[in-house]
């Protein structure tokens, strides 16, 4: 039997990244309402998403796709790329802006305050969910909306990421509880 190759669209991974965009949103937004019990839009952008979920979720994706039946090598792989990812891109938002949009110092195993055992771990975890579980669901919904859509949805979702991201480099959200 002939395996078929996967060949995805641009607009399957550009829903895919507005989509874990919104959903590391919520993530961080519902953890903040639980351990500070207050709203806070957390990240750079006034949007619902925060694009280094999208980022770092496309990253294991292109990554690890192929290691979906092995979620042990998938849980370590994607811990090591999301802890690399999040340092480094806290350290070039600290440069790029002088602000510090988070800081594990007072967590165990933290690594100058960027990052922390317990994100890598939960990072870990967040991978293995998307690439065992997430990524199955997301591509059966993808194949039943129908081109139009897809299309509309890819314009709509980029122009307005766009002006947020031209309004955000000017103007970033350092409001409280974003940035420390």
């Amino acid at each position: 039997m002939k395996k078929v190759k996967w060949n995805p669209k641009f607009d399957y991974y550009v829903l895919l990244f507005f989509l874990l965009s919104f959903i590391g949103w919520l993530w961080e937004v519902l953890l903040f309402l639980f351990t500070q019990h207050c709203f806070v839009n957390r990240g750079v952008y006034k949007g619902p998403y925060l694009p280094i979920y999208g980022v770092g979720g496309l990253l294991l994706i292109f990554l690890f796709r192929r290691l979906r039946s092995r979620p042990l090598i998938v849980f370590g792989s994607s811990a090591l790329v999301c802890a690399v990812l999040e340092y480094l891109t806290s350290f070039f938002l600290e440069r790029g802006w002088g602000i510090r949009w988070w800081d594990y110092s007072g967590h165990f195993l933290n690594l100058n305050g960027r990052i922390c055992l317990l994100g890598v771990m939960t990072f870990g975890i967040g991978g293995t969910l998307l690439i065992c579980l997430f990524l199955p669901w997301y591509e059966k919904l993808y194949v039943r909306l129908s081109d139009r859509w897809k299309v509309a949805l890819c314009i709509v979702l980029i122009l307005i990421f766009a002006m947020d991201g031209a309004w955000c480099a000017m103007r970033p959200n350092t409001g409280e509880g974003i940035a420390f």
